[in-house]
């Protein structure tokens, strides 16, 4: 039998995975951990409104600053040290040897070292919220200096302000080279908020940013390990339907939370899937055999085929998005460590050292780093994120420090964001998002036991 902890929510950690092939070896852990953080240097003055655009600025300015700064691009200038007024169009630029107006170089030398302004302004136009962004380099001449400058409409109220505010981040994101925008990104979670019962739990989905959390399921069970496709559509998690029964692999789909048929082979456990790369098939543990063993079946849960045979319970099996013949496991009793093996089940080769306990391997997008927790040799309970490379479990960098249990850590579409479940709060779980330099924390949710957070595209 597959150990307790591992189906009912206990500790998951998550480790690292080894590609022995070198020319997928990326950057090391330590370059890219220094290389997360903001690069230029922004000064994002607050947008004024006109007339009825002037209430809804306060949730304008207050999301685009923060989309600016979580996306991990920029150094965004204190507004403390920015000029007394700022320019609302282009035409408010002056070229450096001209008489009024604003110049750029106001912004660039001290005290702001900003090496771009982001300006503009917004009104209403037709009960339409139009708003006008723009970005600058400060460096240059007002005539040559602009880098974009876009317009947008939306609806003249507070969530159509800050809808338009994350379309404008998520523009100067692209503009600066950021790829796999959050704003094209939920979480999903697992949440005793709505159950029907007090051991129930049901899958909730939040915006990135925690913003707009809303159920996707009514199953009336106990719902752990959500896994999301590829391509944002399906969603698969482990369920123990009702009162008392046997974990099954449910799925449904990630938009409306309506089931979708998905075959269970006669077992007393089947649990933890996750999907490959390709959307077309899913791996998970089941003890069809006897004893919990990985599996790997069609996207339906027909074909199955059995692809370890393992002393231990291997469970948690995650496959590499850049690599489809590289999966990352769990095993090991009393610990468990992480392993890596081929799609086949061949080459069987453990990464962690053995000490402490390791599980929930989580690949970035590159399929060159891995998020996971790990206790370290501590007391059982001790748990903290780490990350490190594929080419080296030498030398992870330990992520968070001494606040309660840190666990079950998965990277953002833009390979710069971990969201992980804490008890740092207290000694109920909360979700919480991170930079992958452990830097910016942010609390994610409040209300009720929130677990196993998933990060996918919409």
């Amino acid at each position: 039998m597959m150990k307790r902890r591992v189906i009912i929510g206990a500790p998951a950690l998550a480790v690292l995975a080894v590609l022995s092939t070198a020319m997928l070896f990326g950057q090391d852990i330590k370059t890219f951990i220094s290389s997360i953080g903001g690069k230029p240097a922004l000064a994002v003055v607050d947008f004024p409104g006109a007339g009825a655009a002037a209430p809804l600025m306060a949730a304008f300015n207050s999301t685009l600053f923060n989309d600016l700064q979580n996306s991990a691009l920029f150094d965004l200038r204190p507004k403390g040290f920015f000029p007394l007024g700022s320019p609302r169009t282009a035409a408010d630029l002056r070229p450096e040897d001209a008489g009024g107006g604003y110049a750029l170089k106001d912004w660039a030398g001290a005290l702001v070292n900003a090496s771009h302004l982001v300006f503009g302004y917004a009104g209403v136009t037709n009960g339409v919220l139009a708003l006008y962004g723009n970005v600058y380099d400060t460096r240059q001449d007002a005539q040559t200096a602009q880098l974009l400058a876009q317009q947008y409409a939306g609806s003249p109220d507070e969530a159509g302000a800050i809808n338009l505010a994350h379309k404008f981040a998520n523009d100067i994101i692209l503009r600066f080279g950021g790829t796999a925008s959050l704003l094209d990104s939920r979480i999903y979670f697992t949440s005793t908020r709505g159950a029907r019962n007090q051991f129930g739990t049901e899958v909730w989905v939040m915006d990135w940013d925690g913003n707009n959390q809303k159920q996707l399921t009514h199953l009336g069970g106990q719902v752990a390990y959500p896994a999301i496709s590829p391509d944002g559509s399906r969603l698969a998690f482990t369920i123990w339907p009702g009162t008392g029964g046997q974990p099954i692999i449910g799925m449904v789909n990630s938009e409306t939370g309506r089931s979708i048929s998905f075959y269970n082979q006669k077992a007393s456990l089947n649990a933890a899937a996750t999907f490959a790369p390709d959307g077309t098939h899913i791996y998970y543990s089941s003890s069809a055999s006897g004893t919990a063993q990985i599996y790997v079946a069609g996207i339906d849960g027909g074909g199955f085929n059995r692809v370890t045979s393992t002393r231990g319970n291997p469970t948690e099996p995650k496959v590499n998005p850049k690599n489809p013949d590289s999966l990352l496991f769990v095993d090991g009793f009393p610990k468990e460590q992480i392993y890596r093996m081929n799609a086949e089940g061949s080459g069987i080769e453990r990464l962690t050292n053995g000490e402490g306990e390791a599980a929930n391997p989580s690949w970035s997008p590159d399929g060159q780093h891995i998020a996971f927790a790990w206790t370290r040799g501590y007391a059982t309970g001790d748990f903290n994120i780490f990350v490190a490379d594929i080419g080296s479990m030498q030398d992870p960098i330990q992520l968070t420090h001494s606040e309660g249990r840190n666990e079950n850590p998965v990277w953002a579409p833009d390979g710069k964001h971990i969201v992980f479940m804490s008890s740092r709060a207290g000694k109920v779980m909360q979700i919480y998002s991170m930079l992958a330099n452990g830097k910016q924390v942010k609390q994610l949710t409040t209300q009720g036991v929130n677990k196993y957070p998933v990060w996918g595209v919409k």
